[in-house]
């Protein structure tokens, strides 16, 4: 169990803080659309092209890891609208 209870809003700004100043500045070694989950309590974390994939692997290192997921070259991890985004106006 993690030491500490984590709001929603906590989870994403520690994650995206993590991933801002420890994961981003290598993404030129990552691949645009693979993802990264954090646990934020440890800053570790893990790579994959599946999202299951590398929460699987980060849990089975840090089975109570508190986990935020960053599709890398994205704005968000997942979209509504499915895999082809926001339509062109016009289309």
């Amino acid at each position: 169990m993690p030491d500490r209870i984590y709001k929603p809003r906590e989870i994403a700004s520690l994650g995206e803080a993590i991933y801002r100043e420890h994961i981003q500045p290598q993404a030129q070694s990552l691949t645009k659309g693979s993802f990264v989950v954090i646990d934020v309590d440890t800053g570790d974390y893990e790579i994959d092209d599946w999202d299951v994939a590398a929460t699987r692997r980060l849990l089975d290192r840090r089975p109570n890891a508190v986990t935020y997921g960053v599709r890398v070259g994205h704005r968000a991890a997942y979209s509504k609208l499915g895999p082809f985004g926001i339509p062109n106006k016009g289309s």
